[in-house]
């Protein structure tokens, strides 16, 4: 097995600002890199400029920080020091975070639409976003050929800070106005933002490959990874930088990354230490909460993992936070064998629309379909809507795509050639091709009826399936179903819609009567949802959702990937090895708690007591094995299906099939 990627990575942020006098002095090589190597580190990401502009090693430029003594060659050291005990280095600088150049040319800034600056306020500590259609452009591109020439060869370059942004400032409305684009129309600053950060990607990877002779990792970071199917042409590999407790959340990275593995690239997952988010001096990520992520990171793909770091402005790592970085990084380490090479293996498409952002807000759809499709222990991607779908056993088209188009006779295509096809929500069950629907089972639709209407479920068609009818709070499409077709459940009308003038208790009007409509349809062929479910639970997170959908996924795919007996808050992930050849289940049993109004943390493993597992395998396995440790898992083989049970209290397993 072979892996581009170093395995166990340290971002180290060193955002110091001018106002700090004594850069570097407790600097010292030999204590630095012992430290890196006794954390199991084999790459760390350094500074040569940091989001205060200023530049740490080396220069005659006036950049350099002003706390930097002369005698003080901190990057150079920091490299060298690295390279001796055989840990990567690639290089940081930062790109529209610049308060050096901000404060040196004002007219640089970004603008918004009604004059005033982009980022900080005047008397705000925080960043002045730079305007990359200005001549800073120039400046910064400097700064990188200088890097470049002076580390040569490096092994990476981390451009940070490179999303699209809008502005209005001279500069940029005199390239709107040559290229046609109307600077008054925020379509037109949108277009004009993307073009200017491809047109500076192209460009300073080709003044890199220019004075480096080739082209190293160059990662862009801030940047929408559904981009990357236009943007994969300047990259050689992915970061996805995703800190749960700083703001991101649990589910974010697997969001993105069942987006970004599909692209033929190399990636890793990047977290942080810190108890919250970056420049957190003195806060602690607890030990389980660590472990989690960056096994999540290769649970999920990844080729390795990072966690993030601040060094102190005085040249030394913190002690106490490289003790809890190496205990995460053996326990990497320990499992090394069985991700290293190994590809994730799905059967199940959701379709996602790529003008989706950066970040994603808490809740709704995307989150709520990463959830309950998890906790499901279905084996998905993400994929764009006009994607090849002809690996996939399924593809569930969710709400808010729009299958009047193209996207829609692609997916009638996938059809007729024997996929199976999920409509879950309104948007796609009402601009779906005839055909589609009534593929689905679904006759006719009708869109009227109360905002908050009930389900009431037939128990012999919805296992543990609640005996009294439940609340739909977004309201649903009512469907006809068709003759013969699967409907799991009958829509009942409440008395009448809560209204100001008719209303009946505190929240929405009990239910009535039963009515000829149903919420859910489905064939062996495909099934339709009328309610924006993935939002639904996103948002409520009502379990009967979850059954619901269950409901239908077991009558397109009677034989799934993987099923089991397994606590809702695990997650399970499948991936190959080619050699050897094996079959490797991650089993992840951590439940994060909201233990503050934004906070999510985890402070211990979950146990798992007689858990059980089948995974599909064309044929009997000779073992399985419980990692890492490599103790004997007893399982059973039929049906098509390995089945396991087994108890840990590891938090991670991983369960390796040959």
């Amino acid at each position: 097995m072979s892996n581009p990627l170093p395995t166990r990575q340290i971002h180290l942020d060193f955002h110091t600002g001018p106002h700090i006098p004594d850069v570097g002095v407790e600097f010292n090589a030999t204590d630095f890199a012992a430290a890196l190597v006794e954390a199991r580190v084999n790459s760390i990401t350094l500074f040569a400029k940091c989001h205060h502009g200023h530049l740490y090693y080396d220069t005659d430029r006036p950049e350099r920080h002003p706390g930097l003594s002369k005698n003080v060659h901190l990057l150079e050291d920091q490299i060298e020091a690295c390279k001796r005990r055989g840990i990567r280095t690639p290089i940081y600088l930062s790109v529209m975070c610049d308060e050096y150049a901000a404060d040196l040319h004002p007219d640089w800034i970004a603008r918004n639409v009604d004059g005033t600056n982009v980022g900080a306020k005047p008397l705000d500590p925080g960043w002045q976003i730079m305007d990359m259609s200005s001549p800073y452009a120039d400046f910064l591109e400097e700064q990188i050929v200088e890097v470049v020439n002076k580390f040569k060869p490096v092994d990476g370059i981390f451009l940070d800070m490179c999303w699209d942004q809008p502005t209005v400032s001279k500069w940029a409305i005199d390239v709107m106005r040559k290229e046609g684009l109307n600077p008054e129309v925020d379509a037109d600053r949108a277009t004009h933002a993307r073009r200017t950060v491809h047109r500076y990607m192209e460009r300073y990877n080709n003044a890199i490959i220019k004075h480096h002779g080739s082209l190293p990792r160059v990662w862009y970071n801030s940047r929408p990874k559904t981009n990357l199917a236009e943007e994969v042409k300047y990259l050689k590999h992915i970061e996805i930088e995703a800190l749960p407790s700083g703001g991101w959340g649990y589910t974010y990275f697997p969001l993105n990354v069942r987006w970004a593995r599909n692209f033929g690239l190399p990636f890793i997952g990047m977290t942080a230490r810190f108890h919250k988010s970056w420049s957190d001096f003195g806060g602690y990520k607890p030990d389980a909460a660590l472990k989690y992520e960056v096994s999540q990171m290769v649970a999920q793909g990844a080729d390795g993992c990072s966690i993030g770091d601040q060094l102190h402005p005085r040249g030394t790592l913190d002690a106490e936070a490289y003790r809890r970085i190496g205990r995460a990084f053996r326990h990497i380490e320990a499992i090394e064998p069985f991700f290293v090479g190994a590809k994730p293996v799905t059967e199940v498409a959701i379709l996602r629309d790529p003008a989706a952002g950066y970040h994603i807000q808490p809740g709704g759809t995307l989150e709520g379909s990463v959830r309950l499709l998890q906790q499901l222990l279905v084996q998905f991607d993400f994929v764009a809507p006009t994607a090849d779908l002809s690996k996939y056993a399924l593809t569930i088209v969710p709400e808010g795509i729009d299958l009047s188009g193209a996207a829609g006779a692609h997916v009638l295509k996938y059809l007729h050639a024997g996929g199976k096809v999920l409509l879950a929500g309104a948007k796609p069950l009402q601009s779906a091709p005839a055909d589609l629907r009534l593929a689905a089972g679904v006759s006719d639709v009708v869109e009227t009826g109360a905002r908050t209407p009930f389900f009431r479920y037939n128990p012999k068609l919805v296992p543990e399936a609640e005996v009294s009818d439940v609340v739909s709070y977004d309201g649903t499409l009512r469907l006809v179903p068709a003759p013969n077709a699967f409907a799991p459940a009958t829509i009942v009308e409440p008395y009448f819609q809560r209204s100001w003038d008719k209303f009946c208790g505190h929240n929405q009007s009990p239910p009535a009567a039963p009515t000829p409509y149903v919420p859910a349809t489905a064939t062996p062929r495909a099934a339709a949802l009328g309610f924006d479910v993935f939002a639904a639970y996103g948002t409520h997170g009502q379990t009967h959702v979850r059954r619901l959908l269950q409901t239908l996924l077991d009558q397109l795919l009677p034989n799934p990937l993987t099923r089991g007996q397994l606590p809702s808050h695990v997650e399970v992930t499948v991936s190959r090895q080619t050699t050897p050849v094996r079959t490797i289940v991650h089993v992840l049993s951590y439940a994060p708690q909201r233990r503050t109004p934004t906070l999510d943390l985890v402070e211990e493993a979950t146990p798992l007591v007689g858990a059980t597992l089948s995974v599909r395998l064309a044929t009997p396995p000779k073992s399985v094995t419980q990692q890492p440790g490599g103790a004997r898992v007893e399982f059973k083989y039929n049906d098509g299906y390995v089945t396991a049970e087994w108890s840990s209290t590891t938090g991670h397993d991983v369960l390796v099939i040959e």
